[in-house]
């Protein structure tokens, strides 16, 4: 998959874990998930994490360098003058690590980040058991190499180099964003890097720096990495509101959250927070409107216009896996009155022997597209889960793997 169409699925509310991409039904969801996104370029850190960059570059240094450097390379006093009132991210992040340092005195410790491919090594797989047994609480029994290879080290982006208008290069695909410490690795945040967009997949650390908020750092980089590159958004992946440990998410600002009826980007500010309370599913097109008729307390709302009714009991009393994605009240999917100015003949197949158009694969005429048991109704829930715009650019593939 091209880092660009993974773009594109992004915001229509997927996300990937390991090789496997999936789309959560917010509406019929006890814990909402919403996808959110950082303007990079708006971005302010807070004190709080102003003081976590400067904690843990402080650290790295020394007290000894940092005295030692003051009287070797001295500040002028617009330079002092400017640190003092504006608080450089990108500057900032860079600070401690060796390659940045002005050389002698030397530091206390010797700090790197580095972008590396997102290959397995025994060096990334004791981060990794380390968060999982001491930060996450796993049994050991639970936590393997294969379990790490398919969740952090396995991804179906390819990568490229994408040259932007500028002359600079972007790097696309999947990474490992490694952090080391006297030449040990202690974290690493893994990212998809597309072309508009830093998107963070998962975040570890060894246990020994917890004391300096490694996490609180890893989004600072990334947000960072984002700005500087000119990627310009960084997607912390998906917030559920009823989860206290995905509160983290909220406290870097602007955010931005995707509407999943309309597929829209909202500003998520403190009167959308204040709706999280007091609703189930957050029609995020109510927001400014601040209707509190939209959507009764833990009450599912009537279907948008052009939408379909949910089958009545008198219908059978179907599994989920058994009912059509056209009546399962999903947010965001199209109708089928929509769906059949799609033309279905024309989607790209590829089978053990080449490739061919659907129309010539399957004799469907007189199969409909809400009979999730045929192959048209299969092939129809799949181009509007992953929507019909974005099906000229793929293909279905039927090979047996």
């Amino acid at each position: 998959m091209s880092p660009a169409y993974y773009q594109s699925m992004l915001s229509r509310s997927w996300r990937r874990s390991g090789s496997l991409l999936y789309r959560p039904n917010q509406r019929d969801s006890c814990c909402p998930h919403y996808t959110l996104r950082l303007d990079s370029s708006e971005f302010r850190a807070t004190k709080d994490q102003r003081q976590a960059i400067n904690r843990f570059n402080k650290h790295v240094t020394g007290d000894t360098y940092a005295k030692e450097a003051a009287r070797r390379y001295p500040r002028s006093r617009e330079e002092s003058n400017k640190r003092d009132v504006e608080f450089d991210l990108v500057e900032r992040i860079h600070e401690a690590e060796t390659q940045s340092l002005k050389q002698p005195p030397k530091p206390s410790h010797a700090f790197s980040v580095t972008l590396e491919s997102d290959e397995f090594t025994e060096e990334k797989y004791a981060v990794f058991e380390n968060y999982q047994r001491v930060v996450h609480e796993e049994a050991p029994s639970s936590i393997s190499r294969d379990g790490f290879r398919r969740f952090l080290c396995s991804s179906p982006l390819r990568r490229e180099t994408l040259t932007v208008a500028d002359g600079s290069e972007r790097q696309l695909g999947s990474f490992h964003h490694c952090y080391r410490l006297d030449g040990k690795l202690f974290a690493i945040g893994v990212l998809d890097l597309l072309p508009d967009c830093v998107s963070a997949v998962y975040f570890l650390y060894d246990e020994s720096v917890h004391q300096f908020s490694p996490g609180k750092l890893g989004a600072l980089r990334e947000i960072a990495l984002a700005k500087e590159k000119g990627y310009r958004w960084w997607y912390s992946g998906f917030y559920i509101h009823t989860c206290p440990k995905m509160r983290y998410k909220i406290d870097y600002s602007p955010q931005y959250i995707l509407n999943p009826d309309t597929l829209v980007w909202e500003r998520l500010d403190k009167d959308a927070l204040a709706l999280f309370d007091s609703k189930g599913y957050l029609h995020v097109e109510k927001l400014r409107q601040q209707d509190e008729k939209a959507v009764p307390p833990n009450v599912e709302s009537t279907h948008a216009e052009g939408e379909l009714s949910e089958p009545s009991d008198a219908e059978g009393e179907d599994s989920d896996e058994d009912q059509s994605l056209f009546y399962c009240n999903m947010p965001g999917i199209p109708s089928l009155e929509a769906m059949a100015s799609v033309d279905l003949d024309q989607i790209l197949v590829r089978l053990s022997r080449g490739f061919c158009a659907a129309g010539v694969l399957f004799d469907w005429d007189d199969e409909r597209m809400d009979d999730p048991a045929s192959a048209k109704g299969m092939v129809s829930e799949i181009v509007a889960a992953v929507g019909p715009e974005l099906m000229p650019q793929a293909c279905l593939d039927f090979r047996k793997s």
